[in-house]
């Protein structure tokens, strides 16, 4: 499975918040074209692979993460964001950004509270964190708007928040954004080795683009679909039964109950294939599946996927629990297609 590990540093080495994802897309494209697979592009951005010409099972998982945009040039050359998803402000504090402007020119920086040295400002840790007392200091020599707008910088561009990517020799893997791309590698890989075996699953792969804002799975899926598979990261917390090395299948999230059936289907092959897995409730927690059912699909869906730890922050899960989303998700995929 160091395959996996080796995708998923590679797809989590290319910056792609909600609202930029073009290079993860093309990326991905051509990773697929040399493969006998149908590859379309929506409208929307989104990416969806598949065997057959009318897949009735569709594998999705997002590859959008959380990020930010310029939202202001302060007098001082600092810059005041707005926020891309929830992402949580305590989480990235003195994280190293990079600021891309619309020519494509990318800039290094920190994302700190205003007034951050502890030698002058006594009130440092009882500081609320918010969007207007944090800004990103810019490795320019920059002390005023005017000087940053010289570097081509604007309302509007977007900030990419380092990953700070880990594998350990105990089996963690530890970086922002496991949410969703760990799930995201999961399906790269099953793209290759269906494609490698010359087998034609009844199966599409959906990578979904706007997943962080809520609107991932409202459109792009195709008609012919059945049942949607969702892949994404599993809650670990309390109240809630999912472990680092274990995979979760989600029973019910705040949009409500997934589909009785595929659950039940799912929890019958990880019992066959021996994979270590629990059954969870995630309190507040939407997904694609959950936001193509409020589009109007008809399609019965399932939502799997590998525990991460400190969900939107410096997440960590196990290669235990990728091997096992993999697993199950393969089994699935073929017990589907040969029914």
């Amino acid at each position: 499975m160091n395959n996996i590990v080796t995708t998923l540093k590679e797809i989590l080495a290319i910056d792609s918040p909600t609202g930029y994802t073009i290079e993860v897309t093309n990326h991905l494209e051509k990773l697929f074209s040399g493969m006998d697979v149908i590859s379309t592009k929506t409208n929307k951005g989104s990416l969806l692979v598949s065997f057959v010409k009318d897949p009735e099972l569709i594998v999705t998982g997002h590859i959008d993460t959380l990020g930010a945009m310029v939202k202001e040039i302060k007098d001082d050359g600092t810059l005041e964001i707005t926020r891309i998803g929830g992402l949580e402000l305590n989480s990235f504090e003195g994280e190293y950004v990079t600021v891309r402007n619309f020519k494509g020119e990318l800039f290094r920086g920190t994302f700190l509270l205003n007034n951050p040295a502890s030698h002058v400002n006594k009130k440092l840790g009882e500081t609320k964190r918010s969007t207007d007392n944090m800004s990103i200091r810019l490795d320019e020599l920059v002390r005023s708007a005017e000087d940053v707008i010289k570097f081509g910088i604007s309302v509007g561009d977007f900030v990419f928040y380092d990953t700070r990517f880990e594998y350990t020799k105990s089996g963690f893997v530890k970086s922002r954004f496991l949410d969703d791309k760990a799930c995201a590698a999961v399906m790269i890989e099953l793209i290759k080795e269906y494609a490698a075996s010359g087998s034609k699953p009844n199966a599409g792969f959906y990578f979904s683009n706007y997943e962080e804002v809520g609107h991932g799975g409202c459109a792009g899926i195709p008609d012919s679909a059945k049942e949607l598979l969702v892949l994404d990261m599993a809650v670990i917390g309390e109240g809630c039964a999912g472990k680092e090395d274990k995979l979760s299948i989600c029973v019910k999230d705040s949009s409500g109950p997934y589909d009785f059936t595929v659950t039940n289907k799912l929890r019958e092959l990880a019992i066959k294939h021996k994979i270590d897995y629990v059954t969870d409730i995630y309190p507040y927690y939407g997904s694609d599946g959950s936001a193509a059912l409020a589009a109007g699909y008809d399609v019965r869906v399932g939502l799997i996927g590998p525990g991460v730890s400190a969900s939107h922050g410096v997440e960590r899960t196990h290669i235990k629990a990728i091997e096992e989303t993999y697993k199950l998700t393969k089994a699935y995929i073929d017990i589907f297609s040969t029914n």
